[in-house]
């Protein structure tokens, strides 16, 4: 692509690099000059213009970054239509934006003319909110720059994971410490974190906080249940402590215990056969966002979640404070 001062006379079918407003006349920006436009630039007594002039194998901007968004657009994403060398990827539904990291850097590694940004992956979004985007700088690339990146993307580098209407079953422990109305609200939290997925709590019960009792609580709730939740009036502390021994006594698993997101360490991840099973921490009672929230959303979208993903999450894993937790991460919370 040839990009510099044109002189009017030999500017046509060129793109105008700058808008033209000169005497009445007016030139948009990535305009084409026609035989019209360099009869009113010469009445207008424009003899020269800022211009992009493309070479043969040069694929202009709306159509590369067409192609481009067309090859790295998983499943559940809307393309919009190309418009001054971007398109937008929207979600369809409701879910998770699941990144191709690598991928996308090489897509961005190949010419400083090509593109491509994405939310942060496993971000939760709602139908309608842009997950990526397919910016061409220049008004075109090089053919073979844009094969490069079409090869690199490789297809479906962001797609999205939709969530499932789960069926959800909540047992919360009891200690005479614990308020009522601190569990009835826990309950409408937990509501409003699963209404996006369509997700609702079919099973609830509150026992004392002892292992035998939780075990019996969720062996009942199991047979009807997709994924089932502790939250317990103590926060687990060890392997052995009451929350971990009753998913064991019920024949369940524990698969791991802590994450490295703040607030959200004493979360507990563990199932029964292919039945997850959360031990909520503490600060799952706050509407606020913490651990749990991300291994929430990934079971609700079907994203797998093992004890290598949470030691992963560390990274931006440290989140807003919660003021209500017992123990504030700063003095003046």
């Amino acid at each position: 692509m040839k990009f510099g001062s044109v002189p009017v006379a030999e500017a046509l079918g060129a793109i105008v690099a700058h808008a033209i407003r000169h005497n009445g006349l007016a030139l948009r920006k990535g305009q084409a000059v026609t035989p019209e436009h360099q009869a009113a630039l010469k009445a207008a007594g424009v003899s020269e213009i800022i211009a992009a002039r493309l070479d043969a194998g040069d694929v202009g901007e709306d159509e590369a970054a067409r192609r481009l968004a067309e090859r790295m657009a998983g499943g559940n994403l809307r393309i919009e239509r190309a418009f001054t060398g971007r398109v937008n990827l929207f979600a369809e539904k409701a879910g998770l934006v699941i990144v191709d990291a690598k991928r996308i850097a090489r897509v961005n590694g190949v010419d400083e003319a090509i593109t491509a940004a994405t939310l942060a992956p496993f971000r939760a979004v709602a139908p309608g909110d842009m997950v990526a985007t397919v910016k061409i700088i220049p008004f075109a690339v090089p053919g073979e720059k844009l094969a490069k990146a079409l090869q690199a993307v490789d297809g479906g580098a962001v797609r999205l994971a939709a969530f499932r209407p789960l069926r959800v079953g909540v047992v919360s422990t009891l200690l005479p410490g614990l308020k009522p109305s601190v569990v009835a609200k826990t309950m409408r939290v937990l509501e409003a974190r699963l209404a996006p997925a369509g997700a609702r709590i079919v099973s609830e019960a509150r026992v004392a906080h002892e292992a035998g009792a939780l075990a019996k609580a969720l062996a009942a709730m199991a047979p009807q249940c997709d994924v089932l939740l502790i939250f317990g009036a103590s926060a687990i502390t060890d392997r052995r402590d009451v929350i971990p021994a009753a998913i064991e006594a019920f024949g369940g698993r524990v698969d791991h215990f802590g994450m490295p997101v703040d607030p959200g360490n004493l979360l507990l991840l563990g199932a029964r056969g292919d039945l997850p099973i959360v031990g909520a921490p503490g600060c799952a009672r706050s509407p606020k966002e913490n651990g749990f929230d991300w291994v929430l959303q990934r079971l609700l979208a079907d994203v797998p979640i093992e004890a290598a993903d949470i030691m992963g999450m560390g990274v931006g894993g440290l989140l807003m404070e919660i003021a209500s937790r017992p123990q504030p991460r700063l003095g003046d919370v």
